[in-house]
C-alpha cells in the first residue's frame, strides 16, 4: 500500500501552494505507475482503483489509451516543477517530499513512457491530443534549462516532431483553420487553438495570426462572445458550424491571444473573459446546487446544440461550470490554466483581471472545500490519505465520488490544474477562494 508522505512542516497548509501539493502528491499517488514495471518511465492509470490489467506487466498495453489525459498530466507536474524551483529547486521543496523524483524529472519519465504506450511515436491520428503534448513539452524544457536540467535533445525531437504534423494539419481547406484528426473531415477549436499558441510560443507568430484570424471568423460568436467548436464541409460545399459551445476551447484561444498580444489581440481576450464570467459559470456550493453537466467527449463526436446560459447575479458565489468526467473532466482545469494567465497580465484591464482571478480562486477553494479523504478500507491498492476531488466544482466528491467509486484521472488532473492556477494568482488575488 502507498502512504503520501506528509507535506514539508515549512508550509502553511493554508496557502494556495499546499494546496497544489496535496493534489500534486495525491494524483500521482492514486494513478502514478510505471510503464512494464521500467524504470525510468512513468505514466498515469486512467481509473483509480485500477483494473488488473494495470498491475500486470504483460497488460499494460490492454487497457484504454488517452493520449491527451497524459499530455496533460505532463502540464500538472511542470505545475509542481515551477513551484519547486521558485522554493529553491532542494530536495527539500520536491513536492512529494525529498526521498521522490522532483516533479520536473517525474514529468520527462512521463514523457518517455507516452512514447513507449503510443508504439514509440510521439504521433498519433488528433490533431489536438498532439498540440496539448506539444504545449506540455515546451514548458517543460522551458523548466529544464531554468533549472539546467538534463532532456532538452529529446524535448527538441518532439518539437520537431510534432510541428511537422501541425504543418500539415493547416491547410486552406474551409478557408483555413487546423483539421481535428486525420481524417481531416472537421476543423476546430480544440485543434487550431493550442496549435496557435503553440506556433505563437515557438518563434511563428504568422502562423498563429493566420490560425487565430479563422478562429475570429469561422468560429467566433460575437453575440456571445465564445468561440463554437468547429466546422465542417456540407454536402453542397457549404461550411457548416456545429454551435457547442465548450468551457476548454475558451482557454487555448485565450492563451494564444495574450500570447500574440496586439491591441486587437488584449481587447478579444478582455471579452472572453467577461463572456466566460457571464455565460459559463454556475452558483458556487454555498448557493444554488448545480445541475449536472452531460459528460462531453472532446472533438470525438462533435455534438449539436447550445450550451445554456448562466447569467452572472449580484448574489452569491459563481463558479466555472464543469463537464462530467471522461474527457470532459479535463475541460473547466484547461480554461483555469489560461484565466490564470490574464489574471496576471498587466496588459488587459484591471477589471478583467479581477474575474479571471475571481473565477479560478472561487472554482478552486469549491473543488478544495468538496474534496474528500480516501480510507484505509478503500485503499487496498495505493493512496490511504491521498484525496479525492469531485467532478464538479459546485458538488462535493462525497456525491460524485462516494467511497467504493471509480475515479478516473481526467477529473482529478482537472482539480491539480485548477488548484495550480490558484497557486499562480498574483497577491491577495487568491483569497476569494478561501
Amino acid at each position: 500500500m502507498t502512504r503520501l508522505d506528509p507535506a514539508p512542516a515549512r508550509q502553511d497548509p493554508f496557502r494556495w501552494d499546499a494546496r497544489a501539493n496535496r493534489a500534486a502528491q495525491s494524483v500521482t499517488a492514486l494513478f502514478g505507475r510505471r510503464l512494464f514495471f521500467l524504470p525510468g518511465t512513468h505514466l498515469g492509470a486512467v481509473k483509480w482503483p485500477s483494473p488488473a490489467w494495470h498491475k500486470d506487466p504483460k497488460g499494460t498495453l490492454a487497457g484504454p489509451w488517452h493520449y491527451w489525459w497524459q499530455a496533460h498530466y505532463v502540464d500538472c507536474l511542470v505545475d509542481a516543477g515551477r513551484r519547486e524551483l521558485a522554493n529553491g529547486a532542494t530536495p527539500a521543496a520536491r513536492f512529494n517530499g525529498p526521498g521522490h523524483p522532483s516533479a520536473g524529472r517525474l514529468a520527462s519519465r512521463l514523457v518517455t513512457g507516452i512514447r513507449l504506450r503510443n508504439a514509440f511515436t510521439f504521433v498519433n491520428s488528433y490533431y489536438d491530443d498532439m498540440a496539448w503534448l506539444a504545449l506540455a513539452t515546451h514548458r517543460l524544457d522551458t523548466l529544464a534549462g531554468e533549472a539546467r536540467r538534463r532532456g532538452r535533445r529529446r524535448n527538441a525531437r518532439v518539437h520537431r516532431s510534432l510541428t511537422l504534423q501541425f504543418e500539415a494539419a493547416c491547410t486552406d481547406d474551409l478557408n483555413g483553420g487546423a483539421f481535428w484528426s486525420k481524417k481531416r473531415d472537421f476543423k476546430n477549436t480544440p485543434a487550431s487553438a493550442p496549435i496557435a499558441l503553440h506556433f505563437a510560443r515557438t518563434g511563428h507568430p504568422q502562423k498563429a495570426r493566420a490560425l487565430l484570424d479563422w478562429l475570429d471568423a469561422t468560429l467566433f460568436d460575437p453575440d456571445q462572445g465564445l468561440y463554437l467548436d468547429g466546422a465542417r464541409l456540407g454536402p453542397a460545399g457549404e461550411v457548416l458550424v456545429e454551435r457547442t459551445v465548450y468551457t476548454y476551447n475558451q482557454g487555448p484561444v485565450l492563451g494564444a491571444l495574450l500570447e500574440m498580444g496586439g491591441e486587437a489581440d488584449l481587447a478579444r481576450a478582455a471579452m472572453v473573459v467577461d463572456a466566460v464570467d457571464r455565460l459559463l459559470t454556475v452558483p458556487s456550493p454555498t448557493g444554488q446546487p448545480q445541475a449536472p453537466s452531460p459528460a462531453h467527449t472532446a472533438g470525438r463526436a462533435p455534438s449539436t446544440g447550445a450550451v445554456a446560459s448562466s447569467p452572472m447575479t449580484s448574489s452569491g458565489g459563481r463558479v466555472l461550470r464543469c463537464e462530467g468526467s471522461g474527457d470532459g473532466g479535463l475541460f473547466t482545469g484547461i480554461l483555469c490554466r489560461y484565466l490564470a494567465l490574464a489574471a496576471a497580465d498587466g496588459r488587459l484591464p484591471a477589471q478583467t483581471r479581477t474575474t479571471a482571478a475571481r473565477l479560478v480562486a472561487e472554482t478552486a477553494g469549491a473543488f478544495w472545500s468538496g474534496k474528500r479523504t480516501v480510507q484505509a478500507g478503500e485503499a487496498a491498492d495505493r493512496g490511504h490519505g491521498a484525496v479525492v476531488f469531485s467532478q464538479h466544482a459546485a458538488q462535493p466528491a462525497d456525491e460524485t465520488y462516494p467511497p467504493g467509486s471509480v475515479v478516473e484521472l481526467s477529473t482529478q488532473l482537472q482539480a491539480w490544474m485548477v488548484l495550480e492556477a490558484a497557486a499562480t494568482l498574483p497577491g491577495d488575488a487568491g483569497n476569494a477562494g478561501n
